[in-house]
Protein backbone atom coordinates (compact mmCIF):
# COMPACT_ATOMS: atom_id res chain seq x y z
CA UNK A 1 0.00 0.00 0.00
CA UNK A 2 3.19 2.06 1.21
CA UNK A 3 4.32 1.82 -2.41
CA UNK A 4 1.30 2.59 -4.16
CA UNK A 5 1.19 5.93 -2.54
CA UNK A 6 4.75 6.43 -2.53
CA UNK A 7 6.07 10.34 -3.01
CA UNK A 8 6.51 9.94 -6.76
CA UNK A 9 3.37 8.51 -6.93
CA UNK A 10 2.08 11.43 -5.10
CA UNK A 11 3.58 13.75 -6.72
CA UNK A 12 2.67 12.36 -10.45
CA UNK A 13 -1.32 13.29 -9.00
CA UNK A 14 -0.44 16.60 -7.71
CA UNK A 15 1.73 18.27 -9.45
CA UNK A 16 -0.60 18.28 -12.73
CA UNK A 17 -2.91 20.73 -10.51
CA UNK A 18 -0.68 23.24 -9.11
CA UNK A 19 2.67 23.42 -9.59
CA UNK A 20 3.07 21.69 -13.14
CA UNK A 21 -0.60 22.41 -14.22
CA UNK A 22 -1.07 21.88 -17.96
CA UNK A 23 -2.76 25.28 -19.02
CA UNK A 24 -1.30 27.41 -15.91
CA UNK A 25 2.47 26.35 -16.78
CA UNK A 26 2.71 24.47 -19.87
CA UNK A 27 -0.11 26.58 -21.74
CA UNK A 28 -1.16 23.28 -23.64
CA UNK A 29 -5.04 22.86 -24.47
CA UNK A 30 -5.44 26.63 -24.74
CA UNK A 31 -8.12 26.04 -28.09
CA UNK A 32 -10.67 23.88 -26.04
CA UNK A 33 -10.42 25.93 -22.79
CA UNK A 34 -10.86 28.96 -25.14
CA UNK A 35 -13.92 27.35 -27.00
CA UNK A 36 -16.10 25.37 -24.30
CA UNK A 37 -15.77 27.88 -21.61
CA UNK A 38 -18.96 30.10 -22.02
CA UNK A 39 -21.57 28.49 -19.77
CA UNK A 40 -20.13 26.31 -16.58
CA UNK A 41 -22.24 23.49 -17.80
CA UNK A 42 -20.11 22.26 -20.68
CA UNK A 43 -16.77 23.71 -19.27
CA UNK A 44 -17.40 20.98 -16.29
CA UNK A 45 -18.30 18.05 -18.73
CA UNK A 46 -15.08 18.93 -21.20
CA UNK A 47 -12.91 18.89 -18.29
CA UNK A 48 -14.36 15.80 -16.95
CA UNK A 49 -14.22 13.83 -20.75
CA UNK A 50 -10.76 14.99 -20.87
CA UNK A 51 -9.95 13.33 -17.76
CA UNK A 52 -11.55 10.37 -18.33
CA UNK A 53 -9.88 9.71 -21.76
CA UNK A 54 -6.47 10.76 -20.44
CA UNK A 55 -6.43 8.73 -17.32
CA UNK A 56 -7.42 5.51 -19.55
CA UNK A 57 -5.41 6.32 -22.00
CA UNK A 58 -2.41 6.27 -20.22
CA UNK A 59 -3.09 2.96 -18.36
CA UNK A 60 -3.55 1.29 -21.76
CA UNK A 61 -0.40 2.58 -23.51
CA UNK A 62 1.26 1.55 -20.43
CA UNK A 63 0.04 -1.88 -20.21
CA UNK A 64 1.08 -2.37 -23.65
CA UNK A 65 3.98 -0.36 -24.24
CA UNK A 66 6.81 -2.86 -24.11
CA UNK A 67 5.09 -4.60 -27.15
CA UNK A 68 4.66 -1.31 -29.32
CA UNK A 69 7.69 -0.81 -31.98
CA UNK A 70 9.14 2.46 -31.58
CA UNK A 71 8.45 3.79 -35.32
CA UNK A 72 4.34 3.22 -34.80
CA UNK A 73 3.95 4.32 -31.08
CA UNK A 74 2.39 7.61 -32.05
CA UNK A 75 0.02 5.35 -34.52
CA UNK A 76 -0.84 3.21 -31.51
CA UNK A 77 -1.31 6.54 -29.07
CA UNK A 78 -3.59 7.84 -31.73
CA UNK A 79 -5.59 4.54 -32.30
CA UNK A 80 -6.20 4.20 -28.25
CA UNK A 81 -7.24 7.71 -27.80
CA UNK A 82 -9.53 7.73 -30.72
CA UNK A 83 -11.19 4.77 -29.72
CA UNK A 84 -12.07 6.45 -25.87
CA UNK A 85 -12.65 9.44 -27.50
CA UNK A 86 -15.46 8.09 -29.80
CA UNK A 87 -16.75 6.08 -26.71
CA UNK A 88 -16.88 9.33 -24.64
CA UNK A 89 -18.41 10.88 -27.45
CA UNK A 90 -21.25 8.62 -27.87
CA UNK A 91 -21.90 8.69 -24.14
CA UNK A 92 -22.38 12.03 -24.22
CA UNK A 93 -24.45 12.15 -26.71
CA UNK A 94 -26.76 9.24 -24.82
CA UNK A 95 -26.91 11.11 -21.38
CA UNK A 96 -26.17 15.21 -22.11
CA UNK A 97 -27.29 15.14 -25.16
CA UNK A 98 -27.78 19.19 -25.20
CA UNK A 99 -24.21 19.42 -23.71
CA UNK A 100 -22.61 17.22 -26.85
CA UNK A 101 -24.64 19.68 -28.61
CA UNK A 102 -22.75 22.70 -26.86
CA UNK A 103 -19.22 21.29 -27.61
CA UNK A 104 -20.16 20.53 -31.13
CA UNK A 105 -16.18 19.39 -32.63
CA UNK A 106 -14.40 20.10 -29.89
CA UNK A 107 -15.33 16.50 -28.30
CA UNK A 108 -13.67 15.09 -31.18
CA UNK A 109 -10.74 17.48 -31.34
CA UNK A 110 -9.34 15.60 -27.33
CA UNK A 111 -7.59 13.25 -30.42
CA UNK A 112 -5.35 15.91 -30.84
CA UNK A 113 -5.23 17.72 -27.68
CA UNK A 114 -1.79 18.13 -26.99
CA UNK A 115 -2.10 17.58 -23.07
CA UNK A 116 -2.95 14.05 -23.97
CA UNK A 117 -0.49 13.48 -26.37
CA UNK A 118 2.50 14.75 -24.28
CA UNK A 119 1.20 12.52 -21.25
CA UNK A 120 1.45 9.47 -23.06
CA UNK A 121 4.33 10.27 -25.19
CA UNK A 122 6.21 11.63 -21.93
CA UNK A 123 4.88 9.53 -19.19
CA UNK A 124 2.70 6.66 -19.65
CA UNK A 125 5.54 5.32 -22.25
CA UNK A 126 8.28 5.28 -19.23
CA UNK A 127 6.20 4.24 -16.10
CA UNK A 128 4.28 1.54 -15.22
CA UNK A 129 0.29 1.62 -15.13
CA UNK A 130 -0.78 2.95 -11.53
CA UNK A 131 1.75 6.21 -12.11
CA UNK A 132 0.35 6.77 -15.15
CA UNK A 133 -2.95 6.37 -14.05
CA UNK A 134 -2.53 9.14 -11.28
CA UNK A 135 -0.36 11.09 -13.89
CA UNK A 136 -3.53 10.84 -16.58
CA UNK A 137 -6.19 11.94 -13.67
CA UNK A 138 -4.11 14.85 -12.31
CA UNK A 139 -3.42 16.50 -15.86
CA UNK A 140 -7.26 15.54 -16.77
CA UNK A 141 -8.12 17.48 -13.29
CA UNK A 142 -5.59 20.50 -13.56
CA UNK A 143 -6.79 20.71 -17.37
CA UNK A 144 -10.95 20.63 -15.60
CA UNK A 145 -10.58 23.63 -12.94
CA UNK A 146 -8.90 26.39 -15.24
CA UNK A 147 -11.95 25.66 -17.38
CA UNK A 148 -14.67 25.69 -14.35
CA UNK A 149 -13.06 28.83 -13.47
CA UNK A 150 -13.33 30.23 -16.95
CA UNK A 151 -16.38 28.83 -17.56
CA UNK A 152 -17.62 30.37 -13.83
CA UNK A 153 -16.78 33.81 -14.48
CA UNK A 154 -18.05 33.99 -18.41
CA UNK A 155 -21.41 32.52 -16.99
CA UNK A 156 -22.01 34.49 -14.18
CA UNK A 157 -21.00 38.59 -15.96
CA UNK A 158 -21.78 37.12 -19.07
CA UNK A 159 -25.43 35.67 -19.03
CA UNK A 160 -26.04 36.21 -15.22
CA UNK A 161 -26.67 32.68 -14.29
CA UNK A 162 -24.98 29.53 -13.17
CA UNK A 163 -25.65 26.45 -14.51
CA UNK A 164 -28.90 28.18 -16.70
CA UNK A 165 -30.07 29.44 -13.55
CA UNK A 166 -30.36 32.90 -12.58
CA UNK A 167 -28.43 33.70 -9.44
CA UNK A 168 -27.87 37.45 -9.61
CA UNK A 169 -30.77 39.44 -8.07
CA UNK A 170 -33.32 41.30 -10.27
CA UNK A 171 -33.38 44.10 -7.67
CA UNK A 172 -29.66 44.65 -9.23
CA UNK A 173 -31.20 44.95 -12.91
CA UNK A 174 -33.61 47.35 -11.26
CA UNK A 175 -30.45 49.52 -10.64
CA UNK A 176 -29.02 49.74 -13.72
CA UNK A 177 -27.23 46.38 -13.81
CA UNK A 178 -26.90 44.71 -16.88
CA UNK A 179 -24.96 41.88 -18.43
CA UNK A 180 -21.76 41.96 -19.69
CA UNK A 181 -21.81 40.63 -23.16
CA UNK A 182 -18.27 40.74 -24.07
CA UNK A 183 -17.86 37.85 -21.68
CA UNK A 184 -19.72 35.75 -23.98
CA UNK A 185 -16.93 36.65 -26.54
CA UNK A 186 -13.91 34.24 -27.22
CA UNK A 187 -11.90 37.17 -27.12
CA UNK A 188 -13.46 37.78 -23.19
CA UNK A 189 -12.16 33.81 -22.83
CA UNK A 190 -8.56 34.76 -23.77
CA UNK A 191 -8.46 37.36 -21.01
CA UNK A 192 -9.89 35.40 -18.62
CA UNK A 193 -7.62 32.38 -18.79
CA UNK A 194 -4.28 34.95 -19.24
CA UNK A 195 -5.48 36.52 -15.65
CA UNK A 196 -5.96 33.10 -14.40
CA UNK A 197 -2.28 31.90 -15.61
CA UNK A 198 -0.66 35.47 -13.80
CA UNK A 199 -2.71 34.90 -10.74
CA UNK A 200 -1.77 31.38 -10.53
CA UNK A 201 2.19 31.94 -11.41
CA UNK A 202 2.21 35.08 -8.78
CA UNK A 203 0.43 32.99 -6.09
CA UNK A 204 3.24 30.46 -6.68
CA UNK A 205 6.07 32.66 -7.20
CA UNK A 206 4.93 33.90 -3.31
CA UNK A 207 4.80 29.90 -2.30
CA UNK A 208 8.38 29.51 -3.31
Amino acid sequence: MSKLFSEENKAAFSNPLNLNNPIAVQVLGICSALAVTSQLKPAIVMGLSVTVITAFSNVIISLIRKSIPNRIRIIVQLVVVATLVTIVSQLLKAYVYDVSVQLSVYVGLIITNCILMGRLEAFAMQNKPWPSLLDGIGNGLGYAWVLVVVGFVRELFGFGTLFGYNVIPKFLFDCGYTNNGMMVMPAMSLIIVGCVIWAHRAYNKEEK
